[in-house]
Parts: C-alpha cells; sequence; structure tokens
C-alpha cells in the first residue's frame, strides 16, 4: 500500500475556486483526536453512476466544493471496487457478503430463466444476510435512509423492514427526476414507485429528486433521539444516473463548458489526476472503444452531445451543495465532529445508447404516447430522457477501460472517501479496498460484533475486511497480497491476486455491452497497467491459468449461476419477483 500526504494548498490549486476558498480554511489536523467516549455517527452517501474523475478532488471540473473538502480532509481511495452495476453493488454494501449470495446475484430486472429461483438470485436482498442498517439498529443506533434503495419492491423488502427507523426510498433503479413518470401513461412503461416507511407514496409535485431525498433525511436527522444515541444516516441519491435532468439554473451554469469533445475533456482530467497523485505519472489511458471521434460528428450531433454532458455535469454540481445542506445541518446540530463519513459511488459511468425507457417488452405505441422531448434544448427538463453516451462515460472513467456493466477497471472501480469523526485524513491509499469492506468497518466503528445469527435464524459471515485501522492511520494493507477476490455479472467475469487480473468479456448480447468478448480471458498487471491496455495471457499462461482455475472455483463456492449459452439475456417474468 502506498499512503501520499496530500498538502491541502498543493492539491487545491487543481480544484475550481469554489473548492480552494472552501477547503483552505479547513485543513484536518495532522492525526486524528484521541478517541471520543460516545460512539461515532455514521453518514454513507452512495452517488449513482458518477464517474471516476468528476469531483474536483478526483481530477474534475465540475464545481464539487463540499464534497471536495470533504475529500480532501479525508482518506481518497483510489483502489475502490465495486459490482458493475448498481443493486450488486447495493446488495454488498448493505450486507459485506458477495451479491451472488445476498439475493442480487445479477440485476432483478435482468434475470434470465434460468436464474429465477436460484438461490442468491431472489432479486432482493435475501435473508442470508443482515444489513448494516438491522445491526447497527440491534447496537443502540438511530438508523434512517433517504433515497435509491433498489433491493425489494415489496414492505417486507423494503428499508423499513431491513433495519430502518425512518425511510423514504425510490424502490427500482431509476426514476423521473421531477416525478414526470406517475401518471397512467408511464405506468404502462417505467413508473418509478416510493414508499416511505412501509406505505407507498407519490412523488411530491414540483420537487428534484436530489432535493426531495435529501430534504427528507434531513427532517429524520431533525427528529428527537434518545440522549447520547447515535445515528445511521444513509443517503444513495439517484443522480446523476439517467434519465438525465436537472434545474435550469445549474445546466446553464455549463453551457459551453463541453463544446470542445469527450477527447479533450478525458485528456484534461487525466491530467489533473496525474497532478492529484491519483494515477502514476507515466499512466496510459485505455483507448475509447466504439466512439465516433468528436471531429467527425455534425454539428447538431455535437449540441446534442455536449448539452447531454452538460446536464450531467449539472446533477453532480447540484448533488454536491446538496451534501453540503447535511453537512450544515450536522454541524449547527453539533453532530458532525463526531460522525464519520464514508462516500462512494456504486459502479462506473453509465455509457449505454439511451434516448428513452429500455424496459424489455414494452409495447412500442406506449411509448409513443409519453410523447418524449429530447430536442437539444429540452433535454435536462422532466419531459426528456437521454443518457450522455460512451464518449463521456469513458472520458469519466480514464485511465481506466470501459464502464458500468463490465468487470473491467472503467466498471468497477470508483471514486470514494472516507472523512470525519477518527480519520488520519489528508492522504490518498492506493491498495486495493472492495465495497464489502464497509459493513464490517461500520460495524466496528460502532463497537460491534458481527452476530452469527439474525431474526432467529444463521446469516453468512462477513466477507469483507475492516478498514478501521487503516482509517486510524495504519499503513498495513487490508487485503492481503495473495488474497484472490473475483466478479461476475451478465457473464462478465473476473478475478483479482494482489496487482495481478484476469478478465473475461462476455460474449454475448447485453443492453451494457459496448465491447463484447471473444471467449477468451485476458490479463493484466495493474500496477504498471491501470489501463488495462497490454494482455500478458501469452507471457504469463501459469498465472493466467491459476487464476481462471481460482474463478472457477469461486463460481462453484458462491453459487454463480451463467446466463444460457447462446448469450440470451431476455428478462423473466417481473411478476415472478417479490
Amino acid at each position: 500500500m502506498r499512503l501520499i500526504p496530500t498538502a491541502l494548498a498543493a492539491a487545491t490549486a487543481l480544484l475550481s475556486p469554489s473548492a480552494i476558498a472552501q477547503t483552505a480554511a479547513a485543513a484536518p489536523p495532522a492525526h486524528p483526536s484521541t478517541a471520543q467516549a460516545k460512539r461515532p455517527n455514521i453518514l454513507l452517501i452512495v452517488a449513482d453512476d458518477l464517474g471516476w474523475s468528476d469531483l474536483g478532488a478526483f481530477g474534475g471540473e465540475i464545481d464539487t466544493p463540499n464534497l471536495d473538502r470533504l475529500a480532501l480532509q479525508g482518506i481518497r481511495f483510489t483502489g475502490w471496487h465495486t459490482a458493475p452495476t448498481c443493486s450488486p453493488t447495493r446488495a454488498m454494501l448493505m450486507s459485506g457478503v458477495d451479491n451472488h449470495e445476498a439475493g442480487l446475484g445479477t440485476m432483478a430486472e435482468m434475470l434470465t430463466p434460468n436464474e429465477v429461483g436460484q438461490p442468491g438470485y431472489e432479486g432482493y436482498l435475501n435473508d442470508r444476510v443482515a444489513s448494516i442498517a438491522e445491526l447497527l439498529r440491534q447496537g443502540g443506533y438511530r438508523t434512517m435512509m433517504a433515497g435509491k434503495w433498489h433491493l425489494g419492491l415489496t414492505p417486507e423488502r423494503s428499508p423499513a423492514a431491513r433495519g430502518f427507523d425512518r425511510s423514504f426510498a425510490l424502490l427500482q433503479g431509476l426514476g423521473n427526476h421531477f416525478g414526470a413518470d406517475q401518471n397512467a401513461a408511464w405506468g404502462k412503461v417505467e413508473r418509478a414507485t416510493y414508499r416511505e416507511g412501509l406505505k407507498e407514496v407519490p412523488f411530491p409535485a414540483g420537487a428534484y429528486s436530489t432535493d426531495l431525498f435529501t430534504g427528507k433525511l434531513l427532517g429524520f436527522l431533525a427528529e428527537p433521539r434518545a440522549g447520547g444515541q447515535p445515528f445511521f444516516a444513509y443517503l444513495p441519491f439517484s443522480a446523476p444516473h439517467w434519465p438525465l435532468m436537472a434545474p435550469d439554473v445549474d445546466i446553464a451554469k455549463y453551457k459551453g463548458r463541453y463544446d470542445e469533445g469527450y477527447e479533450v475533456l478525458a485528456a484534461q482530467r487525466l491530467a489533473r489526476e496525474k497532478a492529484l497523485g491519483l494515477v502514476p505519472a507515466d499512466a496510459t489511458p485505455h483507448a475509447m472503444v466504439g466512439v465516433k471521434p468528436w471531429a467527425q460528428l455534425t454539428p447538431q450531433e455535437r449540441a446534442d452531445s455536449a448539452r447531454r454532458m452538460e446536464v450531467y455535469a449539472a446533477m453532480v454540481d447540484h448533488l454536491d451543495r446538496a451534501v453540503g445542506r447535511v453537512i450544515d445541518q450536522l454541524r449547527a446540530s453539533g453532530d458532525l465532529d463526531n460522525t464519520l463519513i464514508v462516500f462512494t459511488a456504486d459502479n462506473g459511468p453509465e455509457g449505454g445508447v439511451i434516448d428513452g425507457p429500455r424496459k424489455a417488452g414494452v409495447d412500442p405505441a406506449a411509448v409513443a404516447a409519453l410523447h418524449i422531448d429530447n430536442s437539444v434544448a429540452n433535454i435536462g427538463h422532466g419531459t426528456s430522457y437521454v443518457g450522455y453516451g460512451s464518449g463521456w462515460a469513458q472520458a469519466n472513467s480514464a485511465p481506466s477501460w470501459l464502464v458500468k456493466g463490465y468487470t473491467t477497471e472503467g466498471g468497477i472501480r470508483t471514486s470514494a472517501f472516507i472523512s470525519g469523526a477518527g480519520v488520519a485524513g489528508g492522504r490518498i491509499v492506493n491498495s486495493f479496498v472492495h465495497i464489502t469492506d464497509v459493513a464490517p468497518t461500520l460495524l466496528a466503528k460502532a463497537g460491534l460484533s458481527e452476530p452469527a445469527s439474525f431474526g432467529g435464524h444463521p446469516i453468512l459471515p462477513y466477507e469483507g475486511h475492516s478498514l478501521v485501522p487503516l482509517i486510524a492511520g495504519d499503513a498495513a494493507p487490508v487485503h492481503p497480497a495473495d488474497e484472490l477476490v473475483a466478479w461476475e455479472l451478465f457473464d462478465g467475469r473476473a478475478i483479482r491476486r494482489g496487482n495481478w487480473k484476469a478478465v473475461y468479456l462476455a460474449p454475448g448480447s447485453s443492453r451494457y455491452l459496448i465491447e463484447r468478448g471473444n471467449g477468451q480471458w485476458k490479463l493484466f498487471d495493474l500496477a504498471r497497467d491501470p489501463g488495462e491496455n497490454t494482455d500478458l495471457a501469452a507471457q504469463q499462461p501459469a498465472v493466467l491459468k491459476e487464476l481462471v482455475a481460482a474463478w472457477g472455483r469461486y463460481a462453484v463456492a458462491k453459487g454463480v449461476v451463467l446466463p444460457p449459452a447462446d448469450g440470451a439475456t431476455k428478462p423473466a417474468d417481473r411478476k415472478q419477483l417479490p
């Protein structure tokens, strides 16, 4: 593990002016203060489909002063890894257990017929695991969440049933950020549903998702707690997930910012990442895949594409201000100094072509009845429905290979930081960290031990490692160099031991695929090749053979069910899922 002390003055010089002004006055102490008698509050924040370099503290040009300040005062991770998509990551985040055992072996929306009914493929957070909220509540914490759940649709699988005293949740994986999908026409296609506690509730008229979730959480935080009772607050935003939407005032702020195109943005961000010490100075980015060069786009295509990125940036900007509101309230209530803050994205940036709802089996006439308007001037409004495409996504994941949906680094390496109470901050940690490490870390910080059972039945033990020693300043690696860590989603596979990583790209068809595999495993040395550019399979056959065999053992141990051999990904009947 390489720990790099961060001089805030030097780092902030690379950020936006507002970030500099707000961060410079808030330099952290060189070491955390002595342990406090009371247990820490915990604030866990998730940004949905956030790019690796979107935040200023990670090399981005988007105005994110609140998150930058927290990141620079805390520990920024460059080797933080998740699943390739959202609900599998969230299952591991909540449980500390591999997603194939926790109920999200694949996304519920993408279940194939041969996966339905298989253990670990329930499509919701199952009872083989206890959520971190359940364990913290059992241990005396006041628990609350507001935001995207994506771990079960029914009341018995809702946040209120999985450990949260107070909750307001978007149940599915996405929703219209202005609530424009709350009508009969959208009900035939892709209507988002919300639940407060156990009760299904409407999306409030005139609201914006980021503000709605933030306001709900602030209300929960303001409620009385028993004397000295710590809280666990979970804030999983649905931004900047598609469909891309933001208030006009935020979009206007980024007008013209991206007119030079995605190749220029990728180069600019990579240069800042290197200057900030986040990637090696000699790192070679992976070339963009399946992207038409900006210079070859027509003026209309450029205007359309730039507008999409402007809206995306506006969403990230707005999310940052929302986090600032939470921090301000915690400061005003006197809780901030005793709050541990964990921030992560749930996967790499979304690179698919998105110009309307993509739910399988939907009647085209029903989609036409939605009257979606994706004209350039309307993109970002509640009546539009777009993503920003592969070019911007790959720019946001540079120097990594590919994007969300893949087991390459671009799909599973995300921006993340830990800040606040008890954190020896002002550092960059480059060693491997996994999303399953979060639950054991939070339980340990709460002074609690992992139980063998919960709710009267056995639960699976944590697979992640506690980051508590690292947070306190220990330089020892959290994951041993010889530990094997593996992934699988939509038949995409990967396994890692130390800096060696084997990757298998699925050859079949999937809505997430930009690049298809050839049925062969590739081998990379991430220490020398973070962009996964040079396949070493031919030079190191013994290493690859050992890793592939280990992945096979992992698949058997975790009950991995691969999609049909023909590559079909036809979703199962959604009515079969709870």
